[in-house]
C-alpha cells in the first residue's frame, strides 16, 4: 500500500481502530522483522523463471513486474514520509506517480526493464533498506501521515511488512512459487495492525483472510478491509 492507500487495486474500507487502551501486551515489530521479511521475499524472487514477469499477480490486475515495483514504491514511499525532520500529518511527501499504462499501478520508483530480473529485484531490496533504516533511526515519538491515520515507525515498519508479505503470495502464484512466510513475522503485524483479527488460528493464513486474500474456516471471507496503524502507546 503506498500511502494513498494501495495494497491492491481494489480500496479497503474505512472504520474506527480499538482503543490502545484495550489492546493486550505485545511482542513489538521491529526494524530486524522489516529486514527479513524483505529478505526472504528476494530469496523466493529470485527463483522466478525468467518468463513468467508478465504473467499477472494472483488475483491483481498487474503483471507480476508491476506488483515488484508497486512493492518496491511502498516500500520506498513508507521511508519517505519518516524521512522528513518534521514529517507531514495531512498529506503525502508530494512525489510524483505515474502509471506506465492504463490500469497499471501509479508509482514514482519504476525499474530499468533493460536491467531484467536481477535489476527489478535491486530495486525492490534497495527500497526496502531504505525503509529499513528509516525504521532504525526515527524516533519512536515521531508521527508521520498514512491515508488510514497517522502512524509512527514501528507502523511503517509493519505495513512495511504486510505489503512484502501478502504481495510476494501474490507474485507467487503468478510466478509458480511456494511462499510460506515465518509464523513469529504474521503473528506480529497482525496483532499490531489487524487488532480484531482472529487470534486462534494460524497467522499465515490469517494475514491472507485479514487483506482480503483467502479463505479462514469460521470466518466469512472479506470483500472490504483495512489495517489500523494509530500507534499503540
Amino acid at each position: 500500500m503506498s500511502p494513498s492507500g494501495k495494497i491492491s487495486p481494489s480500496q479497503p474500507s474505512p472504520s474506527s481502530p480499538n482503543s490502545p487502551s484495550s489492546q493486550p501486551s505485545r511482542a513489538s515489530v521491529t526494524a530486524d522483522d522489516l529486514d527479513r521479511a524483505v529478505r526472504l521475499a528476494v530469496a523466493v524472487l529470485r527463483e522466478a523463471p525468467p518468463a513468467a514477469w508478465d504473467d499477472k499477480a494472483g488475483s491483481l490486475d498487474w503483471d507480476c513486474w508491476e506488483t515488484v515495483e508497486h512493492l518496491g514504491d511502498d516500500l520506498f514511499a513508507y521511508a519517505a514520509q519518516l524521512g522528513l525532520r518534521t514529517p507531514p500529518l495531512d498529506r503525502e511527501v508530494p512525489f510524483v506517480y505515474e502509471r506506465r499504462r492504463p490500469g497499471g499501478p501509479a508509482n514514482t520508483i519504476h525499474a530499468n526493464r533493460e536491467a531484467g530480473a536481477d535489476g527489478l529485484l535491486q530495486v525492490l531490496e534497495a527500497s526496502g533498506a531504505l525503509l529499513v533504516a528509516m525504521v532504525r533511526t526515527t524516533p519512536a515519538r515521531i508521527r508521520a501521515h498514512h491515508v488510514f491515520g497517522a502512524s509512527d515507525p514501528e507502523g511503517f515498519a509493519a505495513m512495511g511488512i504486510v505489503e512484502t508479505l501478502v504481495h510476494t503470495h501474490d507474485l507467487a502464484q503468478g510466478l509458480g512459487l511456494a511462499w510460506n512466510p515465518p509464523a513469529d513475522l504474521c503473528s506480529r503485524v497482525l496483532t499490531r495492525l489487524f487488532p480484531d483479527a482472529p487470534s486462534s488460528t494460524d497467522p499465515w493464513p490469517t494475514l491472507l483472510w485479514a487483506t482480503g486474500r483467502g479463505e479462514l474456516p469460521g470466518h466469512p471471507r472479506l470483500t472490504t478491509w483495512r489495517w489500523h496503524g494509530t500507534p499503540r502507546s
